[in-house]
């Protein structure tokens, strides 16, 4: 049969199962549902409007609650000036314990003479993807430093630390593989564990003991196999047994990730994170995530590990693939953020007095912190999202400013307050902090 006849059968097949005629000699049977075009009245308005969403409902439903019971909004306040130890809103000046900075690098004059010069040279904007569209210099300067603070082979810089976690793990793993993860780990990893397909196991929070046991009992069921840890978790303050971590990885034969986003510049004596505080090597662990908003004063989050791991993600990861490449000067910012961090490693210890004098004195009073260690990120359980709302709210009156971690980010009964420390942060607003925590709780 000639190709035009056979187009022509082709075309003649499709055309009858369009019409719904029943097939000719030689031809075989397409079953094809039933599709009867739904008129507008049998589509309810609750789908076709954003206003109606189950979402946006239950929102509504929160805020009049916090309404009636005379509870104001804490969230979105537009703030004035660099997020530091202290905070402008509304032309009032606040100690402010709601920003990531932790060695207070956002602000410095070389790092934002760094971005300066980076926009004068190159602008604002990568405009494309490096992979279609090349790169800067900078992009890959600062890949390389960070390759080198965890002694490793590469680095890959995306635009979005949540992306970061969402697209690496995504990619990396399928339907065949299994992703065992701490209970407490941050949404970016679940959502990129849902992305992958893989089977999904969580244990309890730093049970290391379940890990090995789980996967001694179900290891062999899978291709490849993965642990997600956080080396600094953002809710609670605490830290993963990581040589025990290092230890079940290898002899089950599985991948082990650490999230560094909350890690990185406020473990280790130089702040190079949870490895340094451990000692262990950086190749012990295969992929570090880590984050580029928080110690390094930018924006985006990067995966460092071996060479392969990082060109296989340059080249395909969605997330890196297309999306517009991180932008210059946030790119130099970081860099020279990096640098700073290594070269006064006195940052990193006056955070660590700062957290632990809180930690101590939050004890002296009464407070529950759950399971936080003194490292950075201190919170104030409360027991309810109502009473973590009112005492935010409390604390700003009197000049704090410090936000209410509530349901569904967390259970209702582990609603609380979260305390960042900074390096920034002095005695006399640590001090009077907790003395109006204690007036509040008390009273």
């Amino acid at each position: 049969m000639s190709k035009t006849n056979l187009a022509q059968k082709t075309k003649a097949q499709l055309i009858n199962r369009i019409l719904g005629k029943k097939k000719s000699a030689g031809e075989t049977a397409v079953t094809t549902p039933a599709v009867r075009p739904a008129s507008r009245s049998e589509v309810p308005e609750t789908f076709t409007r954003f206003d109606r969403h189950p979402g946006y409902e239950k929102m509504l439903v929160t805020k009049a609650a916090a309404s009636r019971l005379g509870v104001s909004n804490p969230f979105f306040r537009v703030h004035d000036g660099v997020a530091g130890a202290t905070t402008r809103i509304e032309g009032r000046e606040y100690i402010n314990f709601s920003n990531y900075n932790y060695l207070g690098l956002a602000g410095h004059p070389a790092v934002g003479k760094a971005a300066k010069e980076a926009i004068d040279r190159y602008g604002t904007s990568a405009s494309a993807s490096r992979l279609v569209a090349g790169e800067r210099p900078v992009q890959r300067e600062l890949e390389e430093a960070l390759a080198e603070l965890y002694e490793v082979e590469d680095c890959v810089v995306f635009v979005s630390g949540h992306a970061t976690n969402v697209s690496t793990i995504g990619y990396l793993f399928g339907p065949k593989d299994l992703v065992i993860h701490d209970s407490l780990v941050h949404n970016s990893i679940l959502e990129g564990i849902k992305l992958s397909g893989a089977a999904r196991r969580s244990f309890a929070h730093n049970d290391h003991q379940a890990v090995d046991d789980v996967l001694t009992e179900i290891r062999g069921q899978f291709e490849r196999a993965l642990i997600v840890v956080e080396g600094l978790y953002s809710m609670d303050g605490d830290i993963p047994n990581l040589p025990a971590l290092i230890d079940i990885k290898r002899r089950h034969q599985v991948f082990l990730m650490v999230d560094e986003a909350h890690a990185l510049g406020v473990l280790g004596e130089t702040g190079r994170g949870v490895r340094e505080h451990f000692g262990v090597a950086g190749k012990d662990v295969d992929i570090w995530m880590g984050t580029l908003s928080k110690t390094f004063a930018g924006c985006g989050g990067f995966i460092a590990g071996e060479r392969a791991l990082v060109e296989n993600l340059k080249y395909a990861a969605p997330g890196f693939v297309y999306s517009v490449g991180m932008s210059p000067p946030l790119a130099a910012a970081s860099l020279e953020a990096l640098r700073i961090m290594l070269r006064e490693p006195e940052r990193v210890g006056r955070l660590r007095a700062h957290a632990r004098q809180f930690l101590q004195q939050m004890h002296s009073i009464g407070i529950n912190t759950g399971y936080a260690q003194g490292y950075a990120v201190v919170p104030a359980i409360t027991g309810s999202s109502l009473k973590a709302a009112k005492l935010s709210n409390q604390l700003f009156e009197a000049g704090i400013n410090v936000q209410p971690i509530i349901y569904p980010a967390v259970e209702e009964k582990a609603a609380r307050l979260r305390f960042f420390l900074s390096a920034l942060h002095n005695d006399r607003e640590i001090d009077f902090t907790l003395k109006t925590l204690k007036r509040i709780v008390v009273a």
